[in-house]
């Protein structure tokens, strides 16, 4: 605890006359009433000593309290919002060189083994026609599946509900999920639904919040009031797995604690790249799997305030795919070409977070 004095107003009084008693005493007074009523607020911070006593006053504070961000308090009074306040949102590694070699690594590794950008433009109406085909006649099979965006009207529950993502997801197999705030419990509801139920279990949840109230990503911007002070704004993209994956023996699979569970828009970024899904959110899915067969699904149209590019590595199938270039022969050819897996490297391997090791207690 760290104290702060503050000197008795009368303890050093060199006038005797009687005016300057009356004036000491009135100033006495008014600093006891002064004090007495903090005393009042907080019991436990202020104490006043007696008459005769030649203690000083003493303020017990906790030194914590002297140097506290008040973002509610700024908010309130400037409309800044505390999430506005990160200042390695460009740069989440900023100050980490371990981090910031290995990312670099991994980019490296990526690029090199990685498949051309594929695009499959499927209506809405003929998704389920088109992922059966995949499976049944053509066998295709993903090890990393993506589904939706940050649109409200990727999350169409019948269409989910009849897609064969457990045939169409290898084991072990990822299955990254995108639903806002408001629909979460339908998300839970597909899970557990009797043609879910048991093929996926979720593992993870990762979080994208939008910065400021202009974010295009805001769900359901339309509807908010704008006299509301509170807002849900983020975004739940839940990885389920198919499967058995261990972390601490299957590296050559997946490589954990690479990126963070939460995401912060970078305006920068989004302002000239406005993809339904963040750049971000690709570089994290690909930083954890090592595989290189990865498909993402949009049931829906993604609207004219998204845009929808394809990325190497990876294939894109939706009603607004521009460039329609799928064709499975092809990709099987693509992928064997590639490999499977992205390998690793030792420098990798020594830089990457691991699993503490488990200590053997003896008997």
């Amino acid at each position: 605890m760290s104290k702060v004095e503050v000197a008795h107003p009368t303890e050093k009084r060199t006038t005797t006359n009687s005016n300057s008693n009356k004036v000491s005493i009135l100033l006495r007074n008014k600093f006891k009433q002064k004090y007495l009523a903090m005393n009042s607020a907080f019991p436990n911070h202020y104490s006043y000593p007696s008459k005769k006593s030649k203690q000083k006053f003493i303020l017990n504070k906790s030194s914590k309290d002297y140097f506290k961000n008040d973002h509610t308090n700024q908010f309130i009074h400037t409309g800044k919002r505390p999430i506005e306040n990160i200042r390695n949102i460009e740069n989440p590694v900023s100050g980490y060189p371990k981090l910031q070699r290995l990312l670099s690594l991994k980019q490296d590794q990526i690029n090199k083994y990685r498949s051309k950008p594929f695009g499959a433009r499927v209506p809405t109406e003929k998704m389920v026609e088109t992922i059966d085909r995949w499976v049944s006649k053509q066998k295709l099979t993903f090890d990393v599946i993506m589904i939706g965006g940050l649109s409200e009207n990727q999350f169409i529950y019948p269409l989910l509900l009849n897609l064969q993502l457990d045939k169409l997801c290898s084991k072990p197999g990822f299955l990254f999920f995108w639903a806002s705030t408001q629909q979460v419990q339908q998300l839970t509801r597909l899970l557990e639904s009797s043609s879910w139920g048991g093929k996926f279990r979720r593992s993870e949840e990762l979080v994208f919040l939008p910065v400021g109230r202009d974010s295009k990503y805001i769900p359901d911007k339309n509807d908010i009031p704008e006299e509301s002070l509170l807002q849900q704004k983020q975004w739940h993209c839940w990885m389920c797995i198919t499967g058995t994956v261990r972390r601490s023996t299957d590296s050559h699979l997946i490589h954990c604690n690479v990126n963070t569970d939460i995401i912060v828009e970078n305006t920068l970024m989004t302002s000239s790249c406005n993809n339904i899904v963040p750049i971000s959110m690709y570089e994290l899915v690909e930083n954890f799997s090592s595989s290189t067969r990865r498909l993402h699904i949009l049931p829906a149209s993604v609207g004219l305030e998204h845009s929808l590019k394809l990325r190497p590595g990876w294939v894109i199938v939706g009603p607004d795919v521009l460039v329609d270039n799928f064709d499975p022969s092809v990709y099987k050819q693509e992928i064997s070409s590639v490999g499977s897996n992205v390998p690793s490297t030792d420098e990798i391997d020594l830089l990457r977070p691991k699993s503490p090791n488990r200590r053997l207690s003896y008997c």
